[in-house]
C-alpha cells in the first residue's frame, strides 16, 4: 500500500470520527482527494470491519449514509495515528536537513543569507 493510500485511510478515519454523517463527496472535498479514492478507501475500511455504514432519513423520500467507526476501527485508527506521526516526523526531519543544506549552499555561492521563516512567513534577512 502506498503512503498516499495509508494517509488517505488515516485521514478518512480521523474525519469520520468527528463527522460520520458526511457524504463521500463531502469527505473528498474536505480532504482534497478524489471521490473515487474516498469510495475505494471506505470500501476497504468496511471490508476490514473498521467502518460500519448506517442509513438515516434526511427527509420523507431521501436517505443518507453515516460512516461510523467501529470499536475495531477506533483501535486501528490509534495504530495508524502513531504510524502517520512517525512518517510525518521523518519527512519533516528530511526536509529540515535539505533546507539547511540549501541555505549553506546559497551562503557559499552568493555570500547571502537565505530567507528566514518566522511564523510561517518567509522573509529575507537583512544585514543591518
Amino acid at each position: 500500500m502506498s503512503d498516499f493510500q495509508k494517509d488517505a485511510r488515516y485521514r478518512i478515519m480521523r474525519l469520520l470520527e468527528v463527522k460520520p454523517d458526511l457524504s463521500q463527496r463531502e469527505i473528498a472535498s474536505e480532504l482534497g482527494i478524489s471521490l473515487g479514492a474516498v469510495n475505494y478507501c471506505l470500501k476497504a475500511l468496511g471490508e476490514r470491519g473498521y467502518v460500519k455504514v448506517q442509513n438515516f432519513r434526511v427527509s420523507e423520500r431521501k436517505w443518507r449514509y453515516a460512516y461510523v467507526l467501529t470499536p475495531r476501527g477506533a483501535l486501528a485508527k490509534a495504530r495508524l495515528t502513531s504510524r502517520f506521526l512517525r512518517r510525518k516526523l521523518a519527512e519533516y526531519e528530511a526536509l529540515k536537513r535539505e533546507i539547511d543544506a540549501l541555505r549553506a549552499e546559497l551562503q557559499d555561492e552568493t555570500g547571502q543569507a537565505a530567507p528566514a521563516i518566522a511564523n510561517g512567513a518567509i522573509r529575507q534577512e537583512t544585514g543591518s
